[in-house]
């Protein structure tokens, strides 16, 4: 159905409670689908509005299974998701994060928790971010569900890796007229611990630590993707302890994209934590980094992981270069 055609059919929820009611009861699929091609406009145009019912209509969107065929249903759902998560974050980052290591949950929906999570706090970190109601119809060609139009996270860490190499090779860079608060600083706690507390607890029906390991290696690269989003906040330190820990605990693990999450974590705490806090209060933990990134980068078999513990010494290694002074003659 496409946007003119919602519109000319009268059928177009006009509150946020109207969708709730329209996506958990409704039996009108033409409806149904309104709501939820409405929902994300209406979240951001009612804040107010949808944190009284935030945790609710997060709960009713993770549990939402397409009734109709909705062309971009993933998407649809994703982006409506990652609109209530920006409008409540601390109290949705809580439920979702809560829902990630409860039972009877199925690996999608678990990998779906860290995406939302992840995008979310993508935008709430976006310097003077202004929303910008979607563009109603089908997604085009280029647009599949569930894409996302923000730029990878590996390429933002890459380019930031080589800008600050370049920096530390040329002295410290020109103040920068400071920019529009980010959204993400008062709440990279509530999107991180919870997530990094419990993986290696079993559940029944959840093992991250047996045969659910492509989960294990999304939620290391989300913790990455969390960490390099919470430059220089108040909780970046302690964030960047425990996700060492995490790192530290799964480093000889088998699998290659649970590597490559982990290294590409390394590489988001070089990056957001204060070069003086590193160096004050994680010594023990840079020296076993080290270590360990230099013997991978020598004997990993797979290739991006012997690339990206090149990128994570470099880093470290200038960094130690910045910060410790050179030795007398």
């Amino acid at each position: 159905m496409s946007g003119d055609q919602e519109l000319k059919s009268g059928k177009v929820p006009m509150y946020i409670r109207d969708c709730v009611e329209a996506l958990t009861t409704s039996e009108d699929w033409e409806y149904w689908e309104a709501a939820l091609r409405a929902l994300e406009r209406l979240v951001f145009r009612n804040p107010a509005a949808t944190r009284e019912v935030s945790v609710e209509l997060a709960k009713v969107l993770l549990h939402l299974e397409e009734k109709t065929s909705v062309v971009g249903f993933e998407g649809l759902r994703q982006r409506a998701l990652v609109a209530v998560t920006v409008t409540d974050p601390a109290r949705v980052a809580e439920y979702l994060t809560s829902q990630f290591y409860a039972i009877n949950y199925s690996l999608r929906q678990r990998m779906d928790i860290l995406d939302v999570l992840a995008l979310a706090a993508q935008e709430l970190s976006r310097p003077g971010r202004l929303w910008r109601a979607p563009q109603c119809g089908s997604p085009g060609p280029t647009c599949q569900p569930g894409c996302t139009v923000a730029p990878t996270w590996r390429a933002v860490v890459d380019e930031r890796i080589r800008r600050k190499t370049r920096r530390f090779s040329k002295g410290s860079p020109k103040r920068r007229p400071a920019g529009s608060p980010n959204g993400f600083n008062s709440v990279a706690g509530y999107f991180f611990f919870p997530l990094i507390k419990g993986f290696d607890r079993p559940l029944v029906t959840f093992d991250l630590l047996g045969d659910d390991q492509l989960v294990l290696g999304r939620l290391a690269h989300t913790l990455g993707v969390l960490m390099y989003l919470a430059v220089n906040t108040t909780v970046a330190v302690p964030m960047g302890k425990a996700l060492l820990e995490f790192v530290w605990a799964l480093r000889f693990h088998g699998d290659t994209y649970v590597r490559r999450g982990l290294l590409s974590a390394v590489s988001s705490v070089l990056l957001s934590v204060p070069g003086e806090r590193l160096w004050e209060d994680l010594p023990d933990e840079l020296l076993e980094a080290r270590l360990w990134l230099a013997d991978v980068a020598e004997k990993d078999p797979d290739e991006d992981c012997r690339m990206l513990a090149v990128k994570a010494l470099l880093l470290l290694e200038k960094l130690k270069d910045k910060l410790l002074p050179l030795p007398s003659p």
